[in-house]
């Protein structure tokens, strides 16, 4: 793990301060004055803004809530990521418990004549408790049982409903579809992952939510970022962002097209698009289940940063980037809560390490990626492709970088079958 270790007694947001400063080799003073610069509103004189960044550094005291969004935007993030508010442990099961259904009763009440709203509340749970394991239940197994709810909520559209519950069930049946597409994807099963996107952006549509539709122009940035359509990426997030504004799925196609941008090497466009991402993201309010799949939370934004500045050559924040991903999905017991997002954060630390002539380190770090239970094998073939191409330059005789090299052709070979 990348994150400074060293005054393990500070607050995380303290020792996120000193970590973005040094990444960027600032002194505190330089900090000072890049704050100055991103203000729009008149600050104090510099040595009382210097004896406070002097404090909030020594974890001595906290920022307010102005000068925390002011140091968000002065190192481009967003102020919930950098100062998460604290998120109760469980959540995910206290919404679940909540319908007090169990799946008997709930197919009960689907075989009924009557379809309650009770019965329509215990079936978004359901889409939202699908939803919310997309980061570590095995793909296939997510499949099936998202294929099998799928069926049962599209056995609503034969029932008698008003047209309120009509729409209800098709964006229901959107949202699964979402979450089918991914993890379809995630299985290489390219041509029917886009058959589902394609499936869910008509429900989407006839269900008139915007939510829906946005995200199946998501997918589809997503799938062409993979498979090296950069300008595709572009297109998708235009025509994503046209329907879905100010809207979480805006967030992440404004970071799709900032890894886009990366890719085709163009620096002012990366920093615009993320720069898009966090002014919509910071005028979001925070998400109630940040484990939701279709929902961007906070710590996502330094996810997306993390790529893009790896991939533009800025090493020491790209490696500062990592270890904060990693830590924003790890829990404090050690559980890898978004294991996909890891994967990429070691890789990215491979990149690093690889550069700075560490063969030893970047090949661990790629290992740990490659190895892990949960992968979605486009993106993390994508990113692995990348080390492997920077390995096999730099270090054509090594054993160490042929056999990871060995690794990921494997890998891509059992997803070409």
């Amino acid at each position: 793990m990348a994150e400074d270790a060293t005054e393990p007694d500070l607050p995380v947001w303290a020792r996120r301060l000193r970590a973005e400063r040094t990444a960027r080799g600032w002194s505190q003073g330089r900090a000072v004055q890049a704050m100055r610069a991103h203000a729009a509103e008149r600050l104090p004189a510099d040595s009382t803004l210097l004896r406070n960044w002097k404090r909030w550094e020594a974890g001595s005291c906290e920022p307010d809530g102005f000068h925390k969004s002011l140091i968000a935007r002065t190192f481009g993030t967003v102020t919930a990521a950098f100062f998460p508010p604290p998120v109760p442990r469980d959540a995910e099961a206290e919404v679940i418990a909540a319908t007090g259904m169990e799946t008997v009763e709930i197919l009960a009440r689907l075989r009924s004549s009557d379809v309650s709203d009770a019965t329509l509340q215990a079936l978004r749970i359901t889409a939202d408790r699908l939803c919310c394991e997309y980061p570590y239940m095995p793909s296939e197994q997510l499949r099936v049982e998202g294929r099998a709810w799928l069926r049962r909520i599209t056995t609503l559209l034969d029932r008698r409903l008003t047209l309120a519950q009509h729409r209800e069930v098709l964006s229901l049946a959107g949202w699964v579809a979402l979450l089918v597409g991914c993890v379809e994807y995630d299985l290489g099963l390219r041509r029917i992952a886009e058959g589902t996107r394609k499936a869910a952006l008509t429900l989407g549509e006839e269900a008139g939510d915007a939510a829906v539709t946005g995200w199946a122009y998501e997918l589809r940035a997503w799938y062409a970022l993979t498979q090296g359509d950069h300008l595709g990426v572009v297109a998708a997030a235009e025509a994503g962002e046209a329907i879905t504004a100010g809207s979480s799925a805006a967030v992440q196609l404004a970071g799709q097209r900032a890894k886009a941008w990366a890719r085709l090497g163009d620096r002012r466009q990366v920093e615009t698009a993320l720069d898009r991402g966090r002014t919509l993201l910071e005028a979001l309010p925070y998400p109630e289940n940040t484990d939701h799949h279709f929902v961007v939370d906070p710590a996502k934004f330094d996810f997306y940063a993390m790529d893009c500045y790896r991939l533009v050559g800025e090493d020491g924040l790209a490696k500062m980037y990592a270890g904060q991903v990693i830590r924003s999905s790890t829990d404090p017991d050690g559980t890898e809560r978004k294991p996909m997002r890891i994967a990429e954060a070691q890789l990215t630390l491979g990149v690093v390490a690889a550069r700075a002539g560490d063969l030893e380190a970047a090949v661990a770090h790629g290992r740990r990626a490659l190895h892990g239970e949960r992968k979605s094998l486009p993106s993390l073939l994508m990113c692995s492709r990348e080390l492997a191409t920077l390995l096999r330059e730099r270090y054509p005789k090594e054993p160490a970088a042929t056999s990871y090299l060995d690794e990921v052709r494997a890998l891509t070979t059992a997803q070409e079958r």
